[in-house]
């Protein structure tokens, strides 16, 4: 009643593999890779781009409606859409 054998894991990979087929489960496996790569460098970039703590004496800069700082999109399956409070 230990671990697993090979054997079983084989019978396991097999299955995996019937049900998700070679395509998907290699395009998972790529997304995972990029996945990990990106969180390293992110990680690894993290700490030297800070953006510099801006000085408490200066006014906050204009800020811009929510709608005007958004970027167009020129999709005809977007919906742009406003919430408002159920009155």
């Amino acid at each position: 009643m230990g671990s697993f054998s090979i054997w079983h894991w084989l019978i396991v990979l097999a299955i995996v593999v019937m049900v998700f087929g070679t395509k998907k489960l290699r395009n998972l496996g790529s997304d995972l890779g990029g996945a990990v790569k990106g969180f390293k460098d992110g990680m690894k970039d993290g700490g030297a781009s800070a953006p510099p703590a801006e000085d408490p004496s200066k006014p906050p800069a204009a800020q811009v409606p929510h709608q005007a700082a958004a970027t167009a999109v020129d999709d005809k399956n977007t919906i742009d859409v406003q919430a408002r409070p159920k009155s």
